[in-house]
C-alpha cells in the first residue's frame, strides 16, 4: 500500500512558487536513512524529500545508509538518523537531523533555495559583522515539537 502524500495540494502550490526563485545551481539533497534505527522517521523524511523534490527538476536527491556509506556519512558530518545534506553552488554544510515538518519545513524549502543561488539572503550589514569572524563557527539550532 502506497504511503499517503505528506504535502497537501495547497502545500504544493505554496511550494512551487518559491522554487520560483530557485538560482543558477541544481541543488542535491542527500538523505541519510537507517531503517533498523529509526525505521518511521526515516521512511516518513525519505517520502517528504522526494514529494518536495518531485516539485522541481532542479532538485536531485540521493538515499544514504550511514552503516553501509559510512566514508560519505562521515564526509558529510553525519552520525543520526534521519538526516539531509543540502548542497547547491557548494556544500554550505546544510544539515537537517529528524523530519522537517511543520516550522522547520520553512527552513528546508529555504534552504534549497539560498544553496541554489549560491547567495544568503542577508542584509550587508550582517554579512560584514560575519566577515570580520576570525575563524569558522559551528551553529545548531534545535527544535521540538509544538
Amino acid at each position: 500500500m502506497a504511503a499517503m502524500a505528506i504535502l497537501t495540494a495547497s502545500d504544493e502550490a505554496a511550494v512551487r512558487t518559491e522554487f520560483e526563485r530557485l538560482g543558477p545551481h541544481p541543488v542535491k539533497l542527500t538523505v541519510f536513512s537507517q531503517e533498523l534505527v529509526a525505521g518511521d522517521l526515516c521512511r516518513q523524511n525519505e517520502q517528504l524529500v522526494r514529494e518536495v523534490a518531485g516539485l522541481s527538476d532542479r532538485i536531485s536527491v540521493e538515499v544514504l545508509n550511514p552503516a553501509i556509506d559510512r566514508e560519505r556519512a562521515a564526509a558529510y558530518g553525519v552520525d543520526l538518523v534521519p538526516a539531509i545534506a543540502v548542497e547547491g553552488a557548494r556544500d554550505y554544510g546544510i544539515r537537517f537531523f529528524g523530519v522537517p515538518l511543520g516550522y522547520e519545513f520553512t527552513n528546508l524549502v529555504d534552504s534549497i533555495i539560498v544553496a541554489s543561488t549560491g547567495e544568503p539572503a542577508l542584509e550587508e550589514e550582517t554579512k560584514t559583522a560575519l566577515g570580520g569572524l576570525a575563524r569558522p563557527v559551528h551553529i545548531q539550532v534545535f527544535s521540538t515539537p509544538t
